[in-house]
């Protein structure tokens, strides 16, 4: 089973996908991936950074500056990407009972690594769970169940996604 999240930025996406691996962990299932989060000061988006599930580490996805590989105003750090996501997502396919993937977009897929750690991802038999950024959902939408999140819908669909992988993680 796949499942993609798309959604404007800001809707909730890394929230709902927080919140599931909270509540499979609660059940005692082994979930594994890595999230990005936005990094604010003074109330400006000024960066993301990225998180292993499993073990916590942390580092720099992207900042707002000078340099290269960039996306918009970001300068990615295909380096942290590959040391913490990559390596995250691969722990994720040998070890953990779900894989997350937050999140599927340009900056991510500046990295080859990355793109690769996707394919295999979707190639396993594990569940995985993916944030896409919605310019990408034509890359994914025929490779498993698409959600597009909404204010109004995203407790609705929180629980949708949770009852489904719960259908097959306990079968």
């Amino acid at each position: 089973m796949k499942i993609f999240v798309t959604g404007m930025p800001g809707i909730g996406k890394t929230t709902l996908v927080l919140k599931i691996a909270e509540e499979l962990q609660k059940r005692g299932f082994k979930v594994g991936g890595m999230i990005t989060q936005e990094v604010r000061k003074n109330g400006k988006r000024v960066g993301f950074k990225i998180k292993a599930l499993d073990i916590n580490e942390e580092g720099i996805l992207a900042w707002v500056g000078e340099g290269f590989p960039r996306v918009g105003k970001y300068v990615v750090n295909v380096e942290d990407l590959n040391r913490i996501g990559v390596s995250a997502i691969g722990r994720a396919i040998q070890n953990a009972d779900i894989i997350i993937i937050d999140e599927i977009g340009a900056m991510e897929f500046k990295s080859r690594e990355f793109a690769k750690a996707v394919e295999e991802a979707l190639k396993s038999e594990k569940p995985l769970l993916a944030t896409l950024h919605r310019r990408w959902v034509d890359k994914f939408r025929d490779k498993g169940e698409l959600y597009v999140l909404t204010v109004e819908n995203r407790e609705k669909i929180r629980e949708e996604i949770l009852h489904e992988l719960l259908k097959v993680l306990e079968s």
